[in-house]
């Protein structure tokens, strides 16, 4: 019996790539047939017509497989559900935008056959900017410095995942989810290879330096409480600095009696003192944010439809949970 290979394709507003990646997978299945394949797009709440670009390819192929989400919930939670209805004994994470190139699958399979559990990829040049691609190098550095667990550099979502490895993230259900962070904390065997990230033939790209951002936080505050300890830190240097400078005021009034105190030295160092307190404080409730998001124990997704079939209320699919 052949294995079967999913490759899982996140989709926001990808209208205009459709064509593209419907040549681009028939391509990969037709030069690798020693395996069943499936081609699972989960629409995450797109706003254009792609949800009809996709029916049509399921109408086509039934190799071409969807989930559509009931709004955008964005890349991770797409990626979750793409975990939860993947049925391949391994899945191909790509982008919808086809920037990861399909060449890179067949030495992907190769190292899983070997017995490769997490084969990701690397980029080994890229058409990002300069100032993304030194803003990313100094994220990986920082995070893997702040971490106990070994950080994959230069790595995204493009990755081939053992069955293993899907399941053990379908088993983490939280919704505050950095899943590049989630690919080294399960560990198994992996094993890195290069490629050259593609320009993008369609579209424009939807991740801006804010949701970079946001993304470069949700990493650090996932998986180290080392801000925390920096905050921690800063209250004991100010009040180090505040000890220092109170002995100095004391021996200076004893010595050249008691001067009017001087304005600038107050305001520095009360702007300086709320500002560490500001700081702390957000850093804080950047966890504790978390902390109350994960309480409510909200689903993460709902589904409207899956393969042309309403998902209903009392299908355990619907709100994001397991299904086996």
């Amino acid at each position: 019996m052949k294995k079967k290979i999913t490759i899982l394709l996140p989709a926001y507003n990808e209208a205009s790539s459709m064509q593209l990646l419907h040549d681009k997978m028939l391509e990969v299945a037709g030069e690798n047939p020693g395996y069943d394949w499936e081609f699972l797009l989960v629409n995450d709440g797109s706003t254009d017509n792609t949800l009809e670009c996709i029916k049509e390819l399921h109408a086509s192929d039934p190799r071409f497989s969807y989930v559509d989400l009931s709004r955008n919930y964005g890349k991770e939670i797409a990626m979750m559900a793409g975990f939860d209805y993947a049925t391949g004994d391994a899945v191909i994470i790509m982008d919808s935008d086809m920037q990861h190139p399909v060449s890179s699958i067949p030495e992907m399979l190769r190292y899983w056959e070997e017995g490769y559990q997490d084969v990701y990829a690397q980029r080994k040049t890229s058409k990002e900017s300069w100032l993304k691609k030194k803003t990313s190098q100094l994220y990986y550095k920082l995070l893997q410095n702040t971490t106990r667990i070994p950080i994959q550099q230069n790595s995204g979502d493009f990755r081939l995942l053992d069955r293993v490895c899907v399941n053990a993230l379908r088993n983490m259900r939280e919704t505050q989810r950095n899943t590049k962070g989630m690919y080294c904390w399960i560990g198994f065997r992996n094993k890195g290879i290069q490629y050259d990230q593609l320009e993008r033939a369609h579209g424009t790209t939807k991740w801006n330096y804010w949701n970079l951002f946001n993304l470069a936080l949700d990493g650090l505050t996932a998986y180290t409480t080392s801000p925390l300890r920096i905050a921690s830190i800063m209250g004991i240097v100010c009040s180090l600095i505040g000890f220092v400078y109170l002995i100095y005021i004391l021996v200076n009034t004893l010595i050249y009696g008691d001067p009017v105190a001087g304005y600038p030295t107050m305001m520095v160092t009360i702007l300086f003192i709320g500002g560490v307190q500001l700081l702390s404080l957000g850093i804080i409730g950047e966890y504790l944010g978390r902390v109350f998001n994960e309480s409510k124990h909200r689903p993460p997704y709902f589904v409207n439809t899956y393969n042309d079939r309403q998902i209903g209320d009392d299908a355990p699919a619907a709100t994001g949970k397991q299904s086996n």
